[in-house]
């Protein structure tokens, strides 16, 4: 990792109901080029929110994030731009169920990064072919199983050479035998030095692959460390609760 922050976010906070609800209390972290940090903590802890917060999918209360040391949250910031070059992959697939596998890939290259139709379709298939789908590029999401679809909704966002890739439970509503397959390919992102936010309640996953793990509950980073600290030496009684439970 280079020392330099690719992203940074200040006091961020989020309330909903006049404030009733407090999903964000106060959050600050950065992200450094490179860096794969996992964010683990209880349902309602405000992991989701913070991570949608990154690219301003939620529009946080106050607070700021710097994005590549712009001020993504100042009204003058063209969101679309810096949302261009952080991909987000959700716990649904979000494919267009009318377009074929590769027609779901070229659409955005070519219409936002305007690539023509041969040089995306063959950024695509490259992408296809490293995630061992490449024979599915003419078939409609209905025909592919869970596991397809999410190693798709990843190579799709790919598509658009992000420089920071942002998951939200991206296995979470898989069945356990796909889980695995989609991991995977997480994995080899991480090996190729892409920047990621990941947020999973996959602790094999934060342990492995990991160099920052951060533990949030109440809306609130409780603690944050190396996955080995975390994981073996947590030092909040409200980290080590948490990790007794699903570990």
């Amino acid at each position: 990792m280079s020392g330099e922050y690719i992203i940074q976010a200040r006091e961020l906070q989020k309330h909903y109901k006049g404030g009733g609800i407090k999903a964000l209390d106060g959050v600050s972290a950065s992200i450094g080029k490179g860096e794969v940090v996992v964010v683990i903590g209880p349902s309602g802890s405000g992991k989701s929110t913070f991570l949608r917060c990154l690219n301003l999918l939620e529009v946080p209360t106050a607070g700021r994030i710097l994005f590549e040391g712009v001020d993504i949250t100042d009204k003058k910031a063209d969101i679309n731009l810096h949302r261009q070059k952080m991909g987000m992959v959700f716990q649904h697939f979000n494919l267009f169920p009318h377009m074929t596998i590769l027609k779901n890939m070229t659409l955005a290259p070519m219409k936002l990064l305007h690539k023509t139709q041969a040089d995306a379709e063959e950024r695509a298939l490259a992408l296809l072919q490293r995630v061992g789908l490449a024979d599915r590029a003419g078939a409609y999401p209905s025909q592919l199983s869970g596991g397809q679809k999410q190693r798709i909704a990843i190579v799709r966002a790919l598509c658009m050479d992000p420089e920071v890739m942002l998951f939200d439970e991206p296995t979470s509503a898989l069945d356990p035998e796909m889980v695995g397959e989609v991991l995977e390919v997480m994995k080899e992102l991480a090996k190729d030095g892409m920047t990621m936010v990941v947020v999973t309640h996959e602790m094999g996953f934060a342990r492995e692959v990991a160099d920052r793990v951060i533990f949030m509950a109440e809306g609130l980073i409780v603690e944050e460390g190396k996955p080995e600290e975390i994981f073996s030496a947590p030092r909040q009684a409200r980290t080590r609760e948490f990790l007794a439970k699903v570990l």
